[in-house]
């Protein structure tokens, strides 16, 4: 079925402010919220409009909507990275409702979603994302490089598995909540019979009790380790850039994915070439008589040594433009080019030889002048 367009579920105009739009829903939640609409269709309409408020009311993902259509959101993100940090908690307990559990309440109360045992009734919680910068040479971004970085991060306990536990011993089912990390509380309001749903007090949400803890997490079900992970850094890639390993971030809680790692790639100021896109700069000195006479040297570029011919005349300022010569494109075919800027020496002293030798030259270049 053909996904509606997110503007129109939620009722406003593209150029609409966050503050619009987090007005709008709240409206439109309270309305079809299923706790108090028994509409057959509400909590698919509830569903809808929580989506479309998800994205919208993220930069992000707003400006992906705006630019790819329903196209983008479903390639770059999943269901639950939709609704991931959408401010649902503060709506909701504004309207009278509490999701302790945050993004994992709203799946399970009202998108149909069903847990079982103790790791899916427990709040499988997502881990965090890291960062890691690393600074490389102009040559590495040139020809690409794979090394070995060190990267602290929380990881599942190996002794308890995760469970937090004592080895020989479980978890047990929290006899306040039953297992489900939440505590259930009726009651009436001007719109008739509201179920609050908050966090268990006694499980902290997880759904279940240790008595024992583990002795190397103290319970927490992870540990702080440093990790060495493999990096590939393709060639072509530009200083600032971000390189996203999924899933090589912080462990998750109680059996949760673990978030992901981002290298953040520095590249050091090059004494030859400033770059710009994929094309390079660089200057080159070159002497007075080659300059006048023209001539062929030697040029430097990161692919080895170019031949280049200096043309006659040369001034102090004259660019030359070597083809195919700078950086790689990222991820694509072929090179940009390098463009040489020349400035011409000019020699501060003279032997008393070469000032005659300059003077009969400016002689002869005037009697040349004259004659044109």
């Amino acid at each position: 079925m053909t996904k509606r367009d997110y503007y129109d579920i939620l009722g406003v105009t593209k150029d609409a402010s966050k503050d619009e739009i987090k007005k709008t829903y709240r409206k439109l939640a309270l309305k079809y919220h299923p706790d108090k609409n028994p509409e057959k269709d509400a909590a698919e309409k509830f569903k809808e409009i929580s989506e479309a408020y998800a994205v919208l009311n993220d930069d992000e993902k707003r400006a992906m909507y705006d630019r790819h259509g329903h196209a983008g959101i479903d390639q770059r993100y999943s269901t639950e990275d939709i609704f991931r940090g959408a401010d649902f908690n503060d709506i909701f307990r504004n309207m009278g409702f509490d999701f302790g559990g945050g993004v994992e309440d709203i799946f399970d109360q009202f998108f149909g979603r069903r847990r079982s045992g103790f790791e899916q009734r427990s709040h499988r919680a997502r881990g965090a994302d890291l960062r890691y910068d690393i600074e490389i040479n102009l040559e590495d971004a040139y020809r690409g490089v794979e090394t070995e970085i060190n990267v602290p991060r929380s990881e599942t306990c190996e002794t308890c598995k995760g469970n937090g536990a004592k080895p020989g011993t479980k978890p047990k089912t929290c006899s306040h909540c039953g297992g489900t990390g939440q505590q259930h509380t009726t009651q009436r309001t001007a719109f008739g019979m509201v179920t609050q749903v908050s966090t268990c007090q006694k499980c902290r949400g997880q759904g279940k009790t240790i008595e024992a803890y583990c002795p190397d997490c103290r319970g927490r079900g992870i540990t702080q380790k440093t990790r060495r992970i493999e990096l590939k850094i393709p060639k072509g890639i530009d200083d600032e850039s971000q390189l996203r390993l999924s899933g090589e971030g912080e462990a998750g809680g109680n059996g949760g994915p673990n978030g992901d790692l981002y290298i953040v790639v520095h590249i050091r100021r090059h004494p030859k070439y400033q770059r710009k896109g994929v094309d390079l700069y660089t200057r080159k000195e070159i002497s007075f008589p080659d300059a006048i006479l023209g001539s062929k040297i030697n040029v430097e570029t990161l692919q080895g040594t170019e031949k280049l011919t200096i043309p006659q005349g040369t001034e102090t300022g004259n660019i030359i433009k070597l083809n195919g010569q700078g950086m790689p494109h990222l991820q694509g075919r072929g090179y940009g080019d390098l463009y040489i800027e020349f400035f011409v020496k000019t020699p501060k002293k003279l032997s008393r030889t070469a000032r005659i030798l300059v003077e009969d030259l400016a002689r002869e270049l005037e009697k040349q002048d004259e004659k044109v």
